[in-house]
């Protein structure tokens, strides 16, 4: 005979085995997205890892809750990335001038103008443009992942874009 103790837990693991086959499913997929969110695969990994974190502790309401659970975790990856750049983007002074480390790794597509493009448009926008062209998002899935209306999506979209094609452009030209 199972008490009610012993199905709540029956429940619970059965919950976290469904989490844990989305988390290994979706792993990759969040990964690029959060490298094209953050600019670096580290920062992305922490980012990934902290919204699977909080995701995995309330994940049957999020399963029961969210419609497209995935759409729910870029959503919470996008809001997080931005609260983190609104907290670290604050100016520090200080009296002298750090050392630059001179043994920095280097990543393949750090020196790329697309990437150095991607990377200097505002969080918003990024995410806009990651999920558009990088994931292959419609702009009405856009907008729910983001939590936004369909016409800020298109505004940030073009508003991206328009700073892409400058800052490309400006290259191109040799400037």
């Amino acid at each position: 005979m199972i008490t009610l103790d012993e199905r709540e837990v029956e429940g619970d693991r059965t919950g976290m085995d469904e989490f844990a086959d989305f988390a290994r499913a979706a792993m990759p997929g969040l990964l690029r997205y959060g490298h094209a969110l953050t600019g670096n695969p580290h920062d992305a990994a922490d980012l990934v890892q902290g919204v699977l974190e909080r995701i995995g502790s309330r994940w049957s309401s999020v399963a029961r809750k969210a419609g497209d659970p995935l759409a729910y975790t870029r959503r919470a990856m996008a809001n997080a990335h931005v609260s983190r750049w609104r907290r670290t983007r604050r100016e520090n002074l200080v009296a002298d001038l750090p050392e630059s480390p001179t043994d920095r790794v280097r990543y393949a597509f750090e020196d790329e103008p697309l990437w150095q493009a991607l990377r200097a448009l505002p969080p918003k926008q990024r995410a806009v443009v990651v999920l558009r062209y990088y994931e292959g998002l419609s702009e009405a899935e856009i907008a729910q992942t983001l939590g936004v209306s369909a016409g800020t999506v298109k505004s940030q979209a073009s508003k991206a874009m328009a700073a892409l094609r400058t800052r490309l452009g400006a290259t191109a030209e040799g400037r």
